[in-house]
């Protein structure tokens, strides 16, 4: 698979992991603390080719894709799934296999330019099970898997559900795919 856009992962064995797994550029953040020359580095790939933010499915991950995604709304996003990221334990793309890393940039989701009114409600939410009980986290999880949109506590996952292009239809069909599960 040859990815035209500059795929944006946190360190070095993580570009090696993508590299085995697609053609592409890969620019490497080296961690949290983004300095300026890389977001000079980001800035100028962004406005020539675009960019994919492919972070780990970790609280580090989510606050560099955050750092990113302030200073370029118009980034792409990938997210691969917690659980196809783990290897003894430990939580990274350097973990995912190549078909995990390839489904992840397949379904890469986009920012909305003009987001629309709420396309998800928080009650909506808490409705879904998604907020305020026990195995919230996990609904969400399994939930941002289906729609692609990795694993975040519940006010990241509301932003991302209302910012990432996903529509009402989606939510609701990922909800009842879930509950389905569930009842297996």
């Amino acid at each position: 698979m040859q990815v035209k856009e500059v795929i944006i992962v946190e360190g070095l064995h993580d570009r090696d992991r993508v590299l085995q797994a697609v053609s592409a550029d890969v620019l490497v953040t080296g961690g949290s603390h983004i300095e300026k020359a890389v977001f000079d580095r980001i800035e100028r790939v962004a406005n020539e080719r675009g960019i994919i933010v492919l972070t780990d499915p970790d609280f580090a991950g989510n606050q560099i894709r955050r750092k990113i995604t302030e200073r370029f709304p118009q980034a792409k996003h990938a997210h691969i799934e917690r659980g196809r990221a783990v290897k003894r334990g430990d939580i990274g793309v350097e973990n995912a296999t190549s078909q995990a890393i390839v489904e992840a940039l397949q379904k890469v989701r986009t920012v909305w330019e003009q987001p629309p009114d709420q396309v998800v409600s928080w009650s909506e939410m808490q409705q879904a099970g998604l907020v305020g009980l026990r195995q919230a986290a996990h609904r969400r999880e399994r939930v941002g898997a289906i729609l692609h949109i990795g694993y975040a506590n519940a006010k990241t996952f509301y932003q991302r559900l209302n910012t990432l292009n996903v529509t009402h239809d989606e939510f609701k069909e990922a909800v009842a795919r879930i509950e389905a599960e569930e009842k297996q």
